[in-house]
């Protein structure tokens, strides 16, 4: 039977805070939530390993290193009020809720949703809804900061104009060897990005570039 206290242990002591993940506060959130919780049954065993686990129809949950140093790039605190797009089957938006004052976590596939609802429980600063991933959240907004658990092949405007002034917004950017973990800005009604560190990610819908025809 898989120790899973002691791998929990082993994947932040070897993979998040190897990575120069510091916040204290995020780090003791990883080592305490229970990421099996959050994976099909029959993968339970790879809930610590270090690579994006599948969970079905090209999503996943993202690794926990760029997990971690996504959330951590986002400088949350305390009071904060953040949303989490495609939150699949919750892991993310768990740990959101211990670091952040309230999150809203949004899901557009509705057998995810159902899991994260499971999943999750009563978390008491933490709403689960469901609608398109690319439309985000506007009803519960502005938000002080915006996490995607995927990648984006296109800047996404729409949900930059979702966040609070001096709001920020952290995503992988780009698809294959080339995407960035990526922060953007809000500055009145300005955007600004700036890459982080390299990292990968499967697409999430909605966030694909459109393609282009050439005649």
């Amino acid at each position: 039977m898989t120790d899973f206290a002691a791998a929990r242990q082993k994947m932040v002591d070897g993979q998040v805070r190897t990575a120069d993940v510091t916040d204290l506060r995020l780090v003791s959130a990883m080592r305490e939530i229970a990421r099996e919780r959050f994976v099909p049954p029959e993968a339970v065993g790879l809930a610590y390993l270090d690579f994006d686990l599948p969970l079905g129809g090209g999503r996943c949950l993202l690794k926990p290193m760029v997990l971690a140093k996504l959330i951590q790039a986002a400088a949350i605190g305390p009071a904060e009020h953040v949303l989490d797009v495609g939150c699949a089957t919750g892991y993310g938006a768990a740990v959101l809720a211990q670091i952040a004052g309230s999150v809203v976590a949004l899901e557009e596939d509705k057998k995810f949703a159902a899991l994260a609802g499971g999943a999750l429980g009563s978390v008491p600063n933490l709403t689960l809804v469901t609608g398109p991933l690319a439309s985000g959240w506007a009803a519960a907004g502005p938000y002080d900061a915006i996490l995607l658990e995927g990648a984006t092949e296109v800047v996404p405007h729409v949900l930059c104009r979702e966040l609070k002034d001096g709001g920020r917004l952290v995503c992988v950017f780009g698809s294959g060897p080339g995407a960035k973990a990526t922060l953007y800005c809000r500055s009145g009604d300005d955007f600004g990005g700036r890459p982080l560190f390299d990292a990968t990610a499967p697409l999430l819908p909605g966030f694909a570039k459109k393609p282009v025809f050439a005649f």
